[in-house]
């Protein structure tokens, strides 16, 4: 029986072929595959099917399109929950869309709030205006997208909602500093163990990635870290325990200030 004090999450470093759907399902899915039996959780880069793209018009699927279909089919078949972000076309919008597949095909799913306008994102793609807290196997994981990692009071852990903070991204190499400081920063103000995914190589824009995925720990400590510029899956065992300890020994969440995001 497997001990739900345990989170297997496994950081799925690559790089992604640009706009061609297909070709990345197929990509990633083998990614997937040599990780059956091995994690809990695969983290996959954001928008892993397209890139960066500016064509959500031509690109962008529903939530019963190629992407989700083939990431719930692995997620099945190989035991595990999968976690990513795809371009999706919904009520005539367009959102960059994060999900989460369960092994038995529960999906959740959380639309960027945070739109990377340097890059004009925010002209094709519309902010979501939720978060998204999923519980699963004991665990409560919040997910986000790239450019939120920016944005502190959006991702802040109001009475611990959350033990694990997920960051999938397309984050340019020219601040993969800014990229360490502040994964680490959400580690320790929030209590909680923080996963930043991030993608490597070069896409059609001319935009340069570095990789670099990395987990903390609660305390802001590097646990566990893909090396830069490389195409490799990291897996790190994660304890519950790490995050009850801290929170019950130095309960910096009980003094923190209460606020409404409208």
């Amino acid at each position: 029986m497997k001990d739900i004090s345990l989170l297997r999450v496994s950081m799925v470093q690559s790089h992604i072929i640009w706009e061609d759907i297909e070709e990345n399902i197929c990509y990633y899915g083998e990614l997937l595959r040599r990780l059956k039996g091995k994690t809990d959780l695969a983290v996959l880069p954001e928008l892993f099917t397209t890139g960066l793209s500016l064509r959500p018009k031509d690109l962008a699927e529903s939530n019963d399109g190629k992407t989700m279909v083939a990431m719930k089919k692995y997620a099945k078949e190989y035991d595990l929950a999968i976690t990513g972000s795809f371009m999706a076309s919904d009520g005539g919008k367009y959102f960059n869309r994060a999900f989460f597949i369960t092994p038995a095909g529960q999906t959740f799913y959380y639309d960027k709030r945070h739109l990377f306008s340097m890059a004009g994102e925010d002209k094709c793609f519309s902010p979501g205006t939720k978060r998204l807290i999923v519980d699963y196997r004991g665990w409560k994981i919040c997910l986000m997208v790239c450019y939120d990692l920016r944005f502190p009071v959006w991702s802040r852990n109001v009475d611990n909602e959350y033990d694990l903070l997920i960051y999938v991204a397309n984050w340019a190499e020219s601040r993969k500093k800014v990229w360490k400081t502040l994964l680490q920063a959400r580690a320790i103000e929030n209590m909680c163990f923080v996963c930043g995914v991030n993608r490597i190589g070069v896409d059609a824009r001319e935009f340069k990635y570095h990789g670099d995925s990395l987990i903390f720990s609660p305390k802001g400590k590097k646990l566990f870290g893909a090396k830069e510029k490389e195409e490799l899956i990291v897996t790190g065992t994660l304890k519950h325990e790490d995050v009850e300890k801290l929170r019950a020994k130095f309960p910096v969440w009980m003094d923190a200030d209460k606020f409404e995001i409208k």
